[in-house]
């Protein structure tokens, strides 16, 4: 059994239901929800082109933009589990967190 799954049982709780949280500054924080609140903004964007029949190549360049926005916000949050939760996981001698991080990285792709 490796390690993370006797925490696990440990804990009573099974994988699919467990808890995590991850602490971010106010700063974070902010500068992640400002990027979430354009690409809301750009989907209803998409939303009004829709209800006003717009061209479809319009209409496909703003999806691609969202796309790539989201994309970004995706790396960027990668980019902070591995900065933050997977060094402490490693320091803590858990190496089990780089196939949970190695699975993100292809989810993310």
């Amino acid at each position: 059994m490796t390690e993370q799954k006797k925490k696990l049982a440990g804990s009573g709780c099974c994988p699919a239901c467990r808890q995590k949280a991850t602490p971010r500054s106010e700063a974070d924080l902010r500068r992640l929800q400002n990027r979430l609140r354009r690409m809301v903004g750009q989907i209803n964007g998409i939303s009004k082109m829709l209800e006003e029949n717009r061209y479809c190549g319009d209409i496909l360049i703003q999806v691609a933009a969202v796309e790539s926005a989201i994309q970004s916000f995706g790396y960027l949050v990668l980019q902070d589990h591995l900065r933050t939760c997977v060094v402490e996981e490693i320091q803590k001698g858990d190496t089990a967190i780089l196939d949970e991080a190695m699975e993100l990285i292809r989810k993310l792709k």
